[in-house]
């Protein structure tokens, strides 16, 4: 497996693995630019909200609604670190680190002039560090994003967990509700605080997608 060093770079630092021929970035950046053609919209619409909020579902919902690009903000990170998945790079070099990689990440997408007009779904803690939401607030200050939080009830968020858990780990309690909880309680006001729009994704798919799609200023 490929060594993983972090060297500064900008806001972020960011994972470089030396013994591959190209920046794990040059592939995924060819993406980006030719997975659905653009709108007219400029502006990026980004997802946050806690892990099992709907923001992959929804956000590639809507992205379709736009007629413009979804991108999952784990997709860029996993690509630019030359790891598997979420979960490999988690266990390989920590939280902090994985953090940190995420984090240049989104330097990396909201920097993009590809990724204009593109919907774009943060991952759950990607807002919790400093360094993430000051390049959220800066761009929210330039007018290039808007910032949209999907929020559930913790049983809800727990079930749905529960169904389909995705590639993340477990960062918190015994059971998907309890980290709901305990993470909900930690990151929803600060989240809160950073948001321009907040929707509630508890009823169905179809009526979440109408509130967000209106919330986004179809």
């Amino acid at each position: 497996m490929a060594s993983v060093v972090w060297v500064a770079r900008f806001k972020c630092a960011e994972p470089v693995t030396p013994d591959r021929e190209a920046h794990p970035a040059t592939q995924f950046n060819q993406s980006l630019s030719t997975d659905i053609g653009h709108g007219a919209r400029s502006l990026r619409i980004v997802l946050i909200g806690l892990r099992g909020s709907g923001k992959t579902t929804l956000g590639r919902l809507l992205a379709q609604r736009l007629q413009t690009q979804f991108i999952d903000l784990d997709d860029v990170t996993v690509a630019r670190s030359g790891q598997a998945s979420v979960s490999a790079l988690f266990h390989s070099v920590g939280e902090p680190a994985f953090r940190v990689a995420e984090c240049a990440a989104l330097e990396h997408v909201l920097d993009a002039p590809s990724t204009s007009g593109a919907v774009i779904a943060l991952g759950g803690g990607t807002p919790s560090t400093p360094e993430a939401r000051a390049l959220l607030a800066a761009a929210r200050a330039a007018g290039t994003i808007r910032i949209i939080l999907l929020e559930a009830p913790s049983e809800t968020l727990g079930a749905r967990l529960a169904l389909d858990p995705g590639d993340r780990p477990l960062l918190a309690g015994g059971s998907f509700a309890e980290e709901a909880a305990l993470l909900g309680a930690r990151r929803l006001p600060i989240y809160r605080a950073m948001t321009d729009a907040v929707v509630s994704t508890s009823g169905d798919t179809a009526a979440n997608l109408e509130v967000l799609a209106r919330a986004a200023g179809e």
